[in-house]
């Protein structure tokens, strides 16, 4: 549906290339088409660069490639994070799936040198920075949302879906450390597991659930590439080589 006009609305619009986890066959074939032409040249896994490159091919995006921020690929004025995660079934979707979604640091943000002093108000600086680096992002982008790649360990097999990115009220939620020292937020209506964050590095990761019309798809196994065959086919020669 198309957003309302409105006298006193301010907000970013954009056209969306489609709505949210609707992701057109073509870009799907695409994709797909990619990672074959990967595993031809042998590519053995598939980092988050990676993904970011092939998905902003297929939606005719661009890849920012920054090494801050949320907005990894972007399309007008809409945004993605781009996110792949490495599973032994990736189409069961009865899996959690755990984002590793940057670095906060309460220290560096709130002077809180001792996270576990008070660990309900370490949580909460953890996601006040979370929802910081949100707003930051929308300034500039929307909507803004999470691609999630799910890969099986030979790159044939994988699941695609996404998320609205959106700010988390810390009141909602309740922390607690765990025996790694980690602390861990919990959703105080329903009990389940949402977030892990470690002093150590201070990564953040939020934990979420496979939607019900994520994508599936599969590829085959493609042959490798020659080496001598391809380096024939580009007409190389040994003056392509210029020792200094």
């Amino acid at each position: 549906m198309e957003h309302p006009k409105l006298r006193d609305s301010k907000r970013l619009l954009t056209r969306e290339p489609y709505p949210l986890n609707e992701i057109p066959q073509e870009i799907i074939k695409k994709i797909g088409r990619k990672f074959v032409y990967m595993l031809c040249v042998g590519y053995k896994d598939l980092t988050g660069d990676d993904w970011g490159n092939v998905f902003a091919e297929a939606i005719g995006g661009e890849h920012l490639q920054s090494p801050v921020g949320i907005a990894d690929v972007v399309y007008e004025k809409m945004a993605w994070s781009m996110k792949t995660v490495k599973k032994d079934n990736p189409q069961n979707t009865n899996l959690s799936i755990r984002l590793i979604s940057g670095r906060c640091s309460p220290d560096y943000s709130y002077n809180i040198s001792d996270p576990h002093k008070d660990i309900e108000a370490t949580g909460r600086a953890v996601l006040n920075i979370w929802n910081e680096r949100v707003n930051i992002a929308q300034d500039y982008y929307n909507p803004l949302r999470t691609s999630i790649l799910v890969r099986s360990e030979d790159l044939l097999t994988f699941s695609l879906f996404e998320e609205e990115n959106h700010r988390f009220v810390a009141s909602n939620y309740r922390w607690e450390e765990n025996k790694n020292g980690n602390l861990e937020g919990f959703s105080i209506e329903s009990g389940e597991k949402c977030f892990t964050w470690q002093p150590h590095g201070s990564q953040f990761t939020i934990h979420t659930q496979f939607p019900a019309n994520v994508v599936k798809f599969k590829i085959k196994q493609p042959p490798k590439l020659d080496v001598e065959e391809t380096l024939r086919q580009i007409n190389f020669s040994d003056d392509w080589v210029e020792i200094l």
